[in-house]
């Protein structure tokens, strides 16, 4: 396998990179010579099964660091950073941030049976799962920490323009996901930053797992896709790491499906 960012001192962020789409985009990237740093929110419970798979990342030459840390919290995000510079040295740059946040309310909007979305709900769902990508981007670039042609990607999905049930507070993230994102795209590429959304299909993943009717929309998904099947997390790790190699840099500020033609019917 061609490891073509292995001489080149690249660093991943990955925010929320310990399962699912993060997780997968990973291995992915380690696999072609790219060191990782994973910022998650696990209990103690989940770390055996986790510090494996992170084990299984690393490979000769590959470095990687781990902060089991609230990813939100402006003075986490300040250490985490400095402690970066430290571990990963003066030469390293940021190539990618990847943000695979996925801390939401999944309340419903009108409920006979139990609690109803909230304005707060919205907040933390919008803070987690969008804002949170502005605060990571303009920190990093303080501390002068992208590499020169910088990757900044980030998930939606066809909910952000779609209605589902119990979606209401991470729908409403998404878009504003998207929109950050844009900005990023316009606002940093002076500064050498590509910023995009890579929209998956319905993926099995703990995150999707939460969703109640998670299994009719993954039935649904297979019946719409052209070729039969949901997204798995390698498809969209495959599409992470399109996006970070040298070819991609003219892709900036777009949303791009990554589903295998689910979204076309």
């Amino acid at each position: 396998m061609v490891k073509e960012f292995e001489e080149k001192a690249y660093w991943a962020i990955i925010l929320g990179g310990s399962s699912g789409l993060g997780l997968a985009s990973a291995y992915k990237l380690a696999a072609h010579g790219m060191n990782i740093c994973i910022v998650h929110r696990n209990s103690r419970a989940e770390m055996t099964e986790i510090e494996t798979a992170f084990e299984n990342i690393q490979s000769p030459g590959i470095r990687l660091l781990s902060y089991n840390m609230d990813a939100v919290k402006p003075e986490n995000i300040t250490y985490i950073l400095q402690n970066f510079k430290e571990q990963a040295g003066e030469d390293a740059k940021i190539r990618c941030l990847l943000h695979s946040i996925a801390k939401g309310n999944l309340k419903e909007m009108v409920s006979n049976a139990g609690p109803v979305l909230q304005s707060d709900d919205f907040v933390l769902t919008l803070q987690n799962m969008a804002i949170s990508l502005y605060d990571w981007t303009k920190e990093i670039f303080k501390a002068n920490l992208f590499a020169a042609d910088a990757r900044v990607l980030a998930f939606t999905s066809e909910g952000a323009v779609k209605a589902w049930k119990h979606y209401g507070a991470v729908s409403a993230a998404k878009a504003a996901l998207e929109a950050i994102a844009r900005n990023i795209a316009l606002e940093f590429a002076p500064y050498g930053i590509r910023a995009n959304c890579i929209q998956a299909g319905v993926t099995n993943t703990p995150s999707l797992q939460k969703i109640p009717g998670s299994a009719q929309l993954m039935q649904h998904a297979i019946q719409r896709n052209p070729f039969k099947r949901i997204t798995t997390p390698a498809d969209v790790a495959n599409a992470v790491y399109l996006l970070c190699k040298d070819e991609a840099a003219w892709i900036n500020g777009s949303v791009i499906p990554v589903d295998g033609g689910e979204h076309i019917s």
